[in-house]
């Protein structure tokens, strides 16, 4: 029987039995704060943590560093859904910068309860799944009412010589109407 057992004189020797069995499982070291943190949570366990997380989807072919920053963003798309900055925050979670444009900000204004997404995906963020996945993403966190004009640009840099830096961007349109 331990010394911080808190079992009263008659308790059963099966019960002291348990009791010397759990003090012994205090001692042995849990390391759940770092489960918890996306940053630094194995690999193997970011799964389960974006489960916990809330997040809906999920797919295996994404980089470590988006999983981890999915994860990390979570609670605040939680947060936001239905607005802007939740459409915001989905795009950036995944690598890519975003400009979001309104109807009323549009030169003539547009259709009321419309936005223009432009999307410049930086580095290997090209792939076309991924770029579908966002896409997805957006449809799940924006306003319900609202529809989006997606553009999608690719951003390379490159160099010549001393001299100069070239920044080519490649933007392609997608007109999105759920319907």
């Amino acid at each position: 029987m331990s010394d911080r057992s808190l079992l009263p004189p008659s308790a059963h020797r099966y019960e002291r039995a348990l009791d010397d069995v759990t003090a012994r499982l205090s001692d042995v070291p849990a390391p759940i704060r770092p489960l918890w943190n996306p940053d630094t949570c194995p690999a193997e366990l970011l799964p389960w943590l974006a489960w916990t997380m809330g997040l809906s989807a999920w797919k295996p072919y994404w980089s470590e560093s988006i999983k981890r920053e999915r994860i990390r963003q979570a609670v605040e798309i939680h947060r936001l859904r239905g607005t802007k900055g939740s459409v915001r925050r989905v795009v950036e979670s995944f690598g890519a910068g975003v400009s979001i444009r309104e109807w009323w900000q549009m030169d003539p204004p547009g259709e009321p309860h419309t936005f223009e997404l432009v999307m410049t995906v930086r580095g290997d963020n090209t792939e076309g799944r991924l770029q579908e996945d966002i896409i997805e993403e957006v449809w799940r966190v924006k306003p319900v009412r609202s529809h989006f004009t997606f553009i999608a640009g690719v951003a390379a840099e490159g160099g010549i010589g001393h001299q100069g830096a070239v920044r080519p961007v490649i933007y392609r349109r997608l007109d999105l109407i759920e319907g």
